[in-house]
């Protein structure tokens, strides 16, 4: 099956070079590109494509207010750019439903792979950059009281919430397994319903609902 795929940024040069890249890639196809939020927008809502490649930071509408619409309006998976590691607006982005984030410096190969894995539907982040994301967490909530455990987390069985909150602490699905000795099979249904049931996109999104939530304390043990 082809990905579909619509690249946005601001700089032509930038946007050709990604384009060229992709479109060299066997079942890919790039069907349009955008020089802003905007543009990228429209496109999306003609094209209708599986991912969409976009810059945090552009003209007229910028990759976080277009990444919301996005997201809100459609199933397409929506992978930002940044310039700077853990660039402060990935989190907003991330909020927005993005699904994950590339520098872009990006190597070729890891820009392949970071759009396959999003069409596929799993988030970029891996367990080592979502500790980035628990450190980043923790620096914006310190000296914030903490509050109990939203009644939205309800729905969940206790060994839900318990998957939760090891997500929210960066574990991997195997490590998770070994914490609470159950197969992998079983932390992967877990997490699935944890999805389900609270209506996120993926683990990245999970993490942030651990800690908006309260289930997770930042600077705790979890």
């Amino acid at each position: 099956m082809t990905v579909r795929i619509v690249v946005a940024d601001d700089q032509e040069l930038v946007r050709a070079g990604f384009t060229m890249i992709l479109e060299a890639q066997p079942g890919f196809e790039v069907v349009a590109e955008a020089a802003d939020g905007a543009e990228a927008v429209a496109a999306v809502r003609e094209h209708r494509p599986d991912v969409l490649l976009l810059d945090i930071r552009m003209p007229t509408m910028d990759g976080i207010e277009a990444a919301g619409i996005v997201c809100a309006e459609s199933d397409c998976r929506v992978l930002m750019l940044t310039t700077f590691d853990l660039d402060h607006y990935v989190f907003d982005a991330l909020r927005a439903g993005a699904s994950g984030f590339l520098l872009k410096d990006v190597r070729r190969d890891d820009l392949v792979h970071a759009v396959r894995v999003v069409a596929a539907g799993e988030s970029l982040l891996a367990p080592t950059v979502t500790r980035k994301l628990i450190a980043e967490f923790t620096a914006m909530a310190a000296g914030r009281p903490a509050v109990p455990p939203s009644e939205r987390l309800a729905v969940l069985t206790g060994r839900e919430q318990e998957t939760l909150r090891m997500i929210a602490r960066g574990l991997s699905n195997a490590e998770i397994a070994a914490a609470m000795v159950v197969s992998e099979h079983t932390v992967k249904t877990h997490v699935s319903n944890v999805l389900t049931k609270l209506g996120l996109r993926d683990r990245v999104q999970a993490v942030i609902t651990a800690y908006e939530t309260g289930l997770t304390v930042p600077g705790g043990s979890g």
